[in-house]
């Protein structure tokens, strides 16, 4: 464990509150947060409900990122989350994350998938995309077609987790998304992120999936411009490490 090792992940964190009694206090707590940093270093984005991305906007220079596709279900009609994009795609946001339909995946209706996938990225374009795969709900087989679905789509990242289930991100699906945008880099010369999120909380964790980008995708990808980390209790526990140091 290094200074700069803890001071690169603390770069790479989407600094994250979705909680659902936010209001502005907590949110600006968060913010306040972000802005001080440690060491000169701040998170690379500050991730809240939509509805908050004016507040945050308007206190920081940090990146807005905001969720939407219905998060966290996936669950409503394709024009209704259109119309929320939309939305959210004129918004003063950043970067967009969004979820997909479990349930269509389970059904193997992957047109559908696809489809809302590639409208998302329609009406927001100039903002980061980051497509949710829930993967915890999802089996290994599953993983990889949603990961094909968003990548093929569109998505400038691809995410574990929506941190509303019990199983967040865990390395297993981190290696098979990691791996088909890999497959895809081969393929187009083209470079998508990664963002594992939920339950990542210290040091050592956060490391299994640094070492995952790593190992598969190569030192390149070790940047917030493509491996995020969706955390909140994470960053705390980072800082108190550099004070032990």
């Amino acid at each position: 464990m290094s200074k700069d090792l803890i001071l690169q992940l603390i770069s790479l964190i989407d600094l994250t509150t979705l909680d659902n009694k936010d209001n502005e206090e907590s949110v600006m707590k968060l913010v306040n947060k972000a802005n001080l940093g440690i060491s000169g270093i701040h998170p690379a984005a500050i991730c809240v409900h939509a509805h908050f991305a004016e507040l945050v906007k308007n206190n920081t220079d940090i990146p807005v990122a905001v969720v939407g596709g219905y998060f966290p279900s996936g669950q409503t009609t394709s024009s209704i989350k259109k119309a929320e994009l939309e939305i959210l795609g004129k918004s003063v946001a950043d970067e967009i994350d969004i979820v997909i339909n479990r349930g269509e995946l389970a059904a193997e209706n992957n047109e559908l998938i696809s489809r809302e996938i590639k409208e998302a990225r329609s009406v927001t374009a100039g903002k980061h995309l980051k497509v949710i795969l829930e993967s915890g709900e999802l089996t290994p087989d599953q993983i990889v077609t949603a990961s094909k679905l968003a990548i093929s789509a569109g998505a400038d990242f691809i995410k574990t987790s929506t941190g509303k289930i019990p199983v967040g991100a865990t390395p297993e699906a981190a290696e098979i998304m990691c791996t088909e945008i890999n497959n895809w880099f081969i393929q187009t010369g083209k470079k998508v992120g990664f963002k594992p999120s939920g339950g990542i909380r210290t040091f050592e964790e956060a490391m299994v999936y640094y070492n995952i980008v790593h190992d598969i995708l190569g030192e390149e990808w070790l940047t917030p411009e493509l491996f995020r980390i969706g955390a909140s209790s994470l960053y705390d526990n980072l800082v108190r490490e550099l004070e032990n140091l």
